[in-house]
């Protein structure tokens, strides 16, 4: 027989959870965390196995920062340098602000290099990854998209030359070099609306495909599973599609099957 202070803390649980079950219900987000939490990765996976998270954490320290800049910063070649001015001197924490976001480009890029290395070192691009490792490649090309697209934005003498030179190299491309060299300027040269195209593309267009291109990336981690070591006597990754087929052949996609030297 329930007392009455059982009833109560049944009644005030159901409330607390409520909310997630109603959640649930409509959506399965909260069983797709759960899932994400939890899953099954091999025992033998080491701190490399982190470079992609942290290579995540710091484009979210740019995004943060970023639209903390974007609140004062003017994207007008009379108020552009000027507004970068005040951030630096005048804004509570500004200095920080900007330098997380300058500095952090740097460590933004390096860490997807130290992770694109850790995976082909690992041949973690291999079957049935090699949609991951494309992914990851474009990635790449976005982020340093991003950081050439986000140089000329303090508008002064080192961003105004070094997006010239930038320019000018792509200016050199085959058949689409004169396009993208007059779609990146605004016309025949640098102006006014060249800062404000490398604004918009800096702030709206290449972040947008980044975050695209992130979700499809940690989707795939999540469906194929992590890879082991080279070392590991284990089969490489888990997930939910590794299940043993009633043939006894290849052990579902992301369980390759048996290493010839026996030891997997």
């Amino acid at each position: 027989m329930a007392t009455p202070d059982t009833t109560k803390k049944d009644q005030m649980q159901e409330a607390i959870l409520y909310p997630l079950d109603w959640i649930e219900e409509r959506s399965g987000l909260v069983g797709g965390v759960k899932y994400f939490l939890f899953r099954k990765v091999p025992g033998d996976i080491n701190w490399f196995q982190t470079l992609g998270s942290a290579t995540l954490t710091a484009f979210l320290v740019q995004a943060l920062t970023g639209v903390i800049l974007a609140m004062y910063y003017k994207p007008d070649p009379k108020d552009a340098y000027t507004s970068i001015q005040h951030i630096t001197n005048d804004v509570f924490a500004g200095w920080l602000v900007r330098g997380m976001h300058r500095w952090g480009a740097s460590v933004f890029i390096i860490l997807m290099f130290m992770h694109m290395g850790r995976v082909f070192l690992f041949g973690a691009y291999k079957y049935p990854r090699e949609l991951n490792w494309i992914l990851g490649v474009l990635l790449l090309v976005m982020g340093m998209l991003e950081g050439f697209s986000g140089y000329l934005l303090p508008w002064d003498q080192t961003s105004y030359w070094a997006t010239v030179v930038g320019i000018n190299l792509n200016g050199t491309a085959p058949f689409l070099g004169p396009f993208l060299s007059q779609f990146l300027q605004g016309g025949t040269s640098i102006n006014a609306d060249t800062l404000a195209r490398f604004y918009s593309i800096h702030m709206l267009m290449i972040p947008g495909a980044i975050m695209a291109l992130i979700g499809l990336h940690l989707y795939l981690v999540i469906r194929l599973g992590v890879t082991s070591p080279p070392w590991s006597k284990e089969a490489a990754g888990t997930g939910p599609l590794a299940k043993a087929p009633m043939n006894g052949g290849r052990s579902g996609l992301t369980r390759p099957g048996p290493r010839k030297d026996g030891r997997g």
